[in-house]
């Protein structure tokens, strides 16, 4: 049987890495942080893939390496599958998760009554701390998918807490 860690210390865990990049180690340089923050995710997801695809054939294609990512990969890691995958068969595809578990915790108030600057202002803080939280879930499918032997880059998109739709463009 594998070793398992309780989700409570990897929210925990995230929460802190993001935290202390942002406003200890690069507090003045916040490109900086998520691009460290997405290569800590980089070096876990590759890892985890080399882990999870030791004893399977290798991959045809990019649509089944994705849905190794989508089903058995995710499940893996979050206790769940993907909600949903989109793809225009050009290399681009577009998983989405209904309740991303990593942002569960997170919240911000969606209703700008005064639309006072100080009120938008801490609107806009919220925003960039919940991007920072997705460079690590980021970096960790570009891993996978990197040790899958597909070269990609990967953004994410926050429509309304806690759903989350991840990006992948595959390099030619």
């Amino acid at each position: 049987m594998g070793r398992e860690v309780s989700e409570s210390c990897i929210d925990s865990l995230l929460t802190e890495m993001v935290s202390t990049y942002c406003n200890r180690f690069y507090a003045n340089k916040p490109e900086l942080a998520a691009r460290r923050i997405e290569a800590i995710g980089y070096q876990v997801g590759h890892q985890l893939s080399e882990r999870y695809t030791m004893e399977r054939p290798r991959f045809s294609d990019h649509l089944e390496a994705i849905k190794f990512i989508c089903k058995d990969f995710w499940f893996e890691l979050l206790k769940k599958q993907i909600d949903n995958l989109k793809t225009n068969h050009r290399g681009t595809f577009v998983l989405q998760d209904n309740h991303f578990r990593w942002l569960t915790r997170m919240s911000i108030d969606q209703s700008p009554e005064n639309g006072t600057s100080e009120k938008l202002s801490i609107m806009a803080d919220n925003k960039a701390m919940q991007s920072m939280h997705l460079y690590f879930p980021c970096g960790i499918i570009r891993g996978a998918l990197s040790n899958l032997g597909i070269p990609c880059a990967v953004s994410a998109d926050i429509s309304n807490l806690p759903a989350c739709s991840f990006v992948i463009r595959i390099k030619a």
